[in-house]
């Protein structure tokens, strides 16, 4: 295993929505201040909202955008930004589990799930430019960091996953853009990506050969894909420790409140989700001073 000071620490950060991008935020922020700053770690990797977060981090110190948080104008229950009218978290969860429910494999859910995507998308590409507006208005700059970023995508067209970095010849709203689309695929040139979290839930397989892993979950590791798939956390957990990594997996705390299920795409969980992610941060980053170094 490779363990040289350029491949020794890697965050992976998983999706969670509304919720799940401010409770990794905030944690984030709470770690930084509590004198662990896990921003610059040697590798990141972004799937859905984790996607988001990642481009964030690598832009701005962590404080800053827990700060930004905390000054978003109140959101009523329901409201959402999203790419086209339809889509809430309980749609989403009853059109992609009658998919996955379908799927004899990984491979096989993969197709089916691009295919479904590609069957509503009819906007001619406006669905695709709202999306990357909303996109680029949530990240604090569009170029891709130094370190070495990780986004997690789903090539809709043929189901297979996709990876992008500074090298793709993607830009990083493009590839943030791709990773955090649900059941509407989006474009890059003539082809369509779709969520991330289709590649492999928290992706962290990426994350084989670093010596320590941090892991934020904000749905704390429930899947709804079967275990015969392969794509649960604990196998991913379980690949990386035979690997010879460390492994650390963060999930929120009571402190969060109850956001993380059917309505964490809905923004008026982030202030909750932040101010306790925050908190559980500073409460682990003596835990985590020594795993981290």
């Amino acid at each position: 295993m490779n363990t040289t000071p350029h491949n020794t620490r890697a965050l992976v950060i998983a999706g969670g929505g509304a919720a799940g991008n401010a409770w990794a935020i905030g944690l984030v922020a709470g770690l930084a201040d509590a004198g662990v700053d896990v921003s610059r770690a040697d590798l990141i990797i972004g799937t859905s909202s984790g996607s988001t977060v990642a481009a964030q981090i690598t832009n701005t110190a962590p404080p800053e955008l827990y700060a930004s948080i905390l000054g978003e104008p109140p959101q009523p229950a329901g409201a959402r930004r999203g790419p086209a009218r339809g889509i809430s978290g309980q749609n989403y969860l009853d059109w992609s589990n009658a998919i996955i429910a379908s799927a004899e494999d990984a491979a096989d859910m993969r197709r089916k799930m691009g295919a479904a995507a590609l069957e509503r998308d009819a906007s001619d590409g406006a669905d695709g430019m709202r999306w990357r507006e909303i996109t680029t208005s949530r990240l604090p700059g569009v170029t891709w960091p130094e370190q070495r970023v990780l986004i997690t995508a789903l090539d809709a067209r043929t189901g297979e996953p996709v990876v992008f970095d500074r090298d793709s010849g993607v830009e990083l709203v493009d590839a943030v853009a791709a990773s955090t689309s649900a059941m509407i695929p989006y474009p890059i040139g003539e082809d369509r990506y779709l969520n991330g979290s289709y590649r492999r839930g928290e992706n962290a397989d990426l994350a084989a050969g670093y010596d320590r892993v941090l892991m934020l979950v904000p749905f704390g590791g429930r899947t709804r894909m079967p275990d015969t798939l392969g794509m649960d956390l604990p196998a991913q957990i379980a690949e990386l420790e035979a690997g010879g990594s460390r492994v650390q997996t963060v999930v929120p705390d009571a402190g969060a409140g109850e956001v993380f299920d059917a309505n964490a795409l809905d923004p008026a969980t982030r202030l909750p989700a932040a101010r306790g992610g925050y908190e559980q941060g500073r409460v682990l980053g003596g835990q985590l001073a020594e795993f981290w170094g």
